[in-house]
C-alpha cells in the first residue's frame, strides 16, 4: 500500500512538473514572438515613413532626374535634385575605406587565428575592442586635425575637407568589424583540416591561405559586406572630415558630400516642412535604405552559397 501511494505521489509530481514546463515554454515562446513582432513592426514603420514622404518628393521630381541628375542644390532658389553627386561621394568613401579595412582586417584575423599565441591574443583583442568602441565623431575630428594635415604635407593640393582623410578614418573604424568576424569564422574551421594540410607538407602560410581561408570564406565574405554597409551608413566622420559640397568628382582629394551627411544637413531645419527640399531628405534616405538592403541580401546569399558545415 505504501509503494502504491508513493508511486501515485511521484506520478502526480511528475505530471505537475510537466505541466509547469509546458506553461513556461508557452510563455517563453510568446515573449520571443512578441519581440520578433516588435522588430518586424519597427522595420515596417521605417519603410512606411520613408515611402510616405518620398511619394511627396517624387510627385514633383521625376525619378529619372533624381537618379541620373548631376547637380544637387536643394536649398537654392532654383533647386536641382540630381542625386549622383551624393552617390559618387558615398562610393568614394566606401570603396577607399574598404581598400583599407578589408586587407588589414583579414590579415589581422589570420594572424590572431593561426599565428598568435594566447598571450599575444590577449593583448591585441582588447585593443581592437577599444578601437571598435571609439565614437565615430572622435574619428571625424581625428581625420580633420591629424590625417588631413599629414596628407597636405605630402600632397599640397589636398583640400581641408576631403574624401581621402574621411575614407582613411572610416577604414580604421571598420577594421575591428572585419577582423573580429573573420577571426570567428577562421577559428570555426576544424583543426583536422589544418593538420591534414600540414601532414601533406604544406607550410603554415599555405595552410592558412589555401585551406583555412577558403573553408571560412562564407563568414569572411559576410564580414566584408557588413563593413561596406557600415561605411555606407557612416555619418559623423564624413560630415566633419569630407565636407558638405555635393561635388560630382572621383578625386578623393576634393570635398564631397555623402547621402548621410546631406541627411544631417537637411535635418538641421534649413528646409521648411512640406517643401520639396524637405521631402528630398526622405528620398535620399529611401535610396540609402535600398542600397544597404541590397548589400544585406547579397551578404545573405553569399553566406548561404558558400556555407560549409563541419
Amino acid at each position: 500500500m505504501t509503494d502504491i501511494t508513493s508511486t501515485f505521489r511521484n506520478k502526480k509530481a511528475v505530471n505537475s512538473r510537466i505541466k509547469r514546463m509546458r506553461i513556461s515554454n508557452v510563455i517563453a515562446r510568446n515573449i520571443l514572438f512578441l519581440f520578433a513582432i516588435i522588430t518586424i513592426l519597427t522595420t515596417v514603420g521605417i519603410i512606411v515613413s520613408l515611402l510616405k514622404d518620398s511619394i511627396g518628393f517624387f510627385s514633383k521630381v521625376s525619378i529619372t532626374d533624381f537618379l541620373f541628375g548631376t547637380k544637387w542644390t536643394p536649398l537654392f532658389s532654383s533647386p536641382s535634385f540630381g542625386v549622383l553627386p551624393l552617390v559618387t561621394g558615398t562610393l568614394i568613401i566606401t570603396l577607399t575605406s574598404a581598400v583599407i579595412s578589408i586587407p588589414v582586417g583579414l590579415f589581422t584575423a589570420i594572424y590572431l587565428s593561426e599565428y598568435a599565441n594566447k598571450r599575444v591574443r590577449k593583448i591585441i583583442k582588447p585593443i581592437l575592442e577599444v578601437l571598435a568602441g571609439i565614437p565615430s565623431i572622435v574619428f571625424g575630428y581625428f581625420a580633420l586635425t591629424l590625417i588631413t594635415p599629414v596628407l597636405k604635407s605630402f600632397i599640397p593640393q589636398t583640400e581641408i575637407f576631403n574624401a581621402l582623410s574621411a575614407s582613411i578614418a572610416v577604414g580604421i573604424m571598420t577594421i575591428p568589424l572585419v577582423s573580429s568576424l573573420s577571426e570567428d569564422a577562421l577559428r570555426a574551421v576544424p583543426d583536422s583540416l589544418r593538420q591534414g594540410a600540414l601532414a601533406l607538407g604544406s607550410t603554415k602560410m599555405e595552410t592558412s591561405m589555401k585551406v583555412v581561408v577558403p573553408a571560412a570564406i562564407s563568414g569572411i565574405s559576410a564580414s566584408f559586406v557588413l563593413a561596406i554597409s557600415r561605411a555606407i551608413g557612416e555619418t559623423m566622420i564624413v560630415t566633419i572630415a569630407a565636407g558638405a559640397r555635393p561635388n560630382l568628382t572621383f578625386n578623393p582629394l576634393e570635398s564631397v558630400q555623402t547621402m548621410t551627411s546631406f541627411i544631417v544637413q537637411a535635418s538641421q531645419g534649413d528646409n521648411p516642412h512640406g517643401t520639396v527640399g524637405y521631402y528630398s531628405l526622405f528620398a535620399v534616405g529611401l535610396l540609402l535604405f535600398l542600397i544597404t538592403l541590397g548589400l544585406n541580401i547579397f551578404s545573405h546569399r553569399i553566406v548561404e552559397k558558400y556555407r560549409k558545415e563541419y
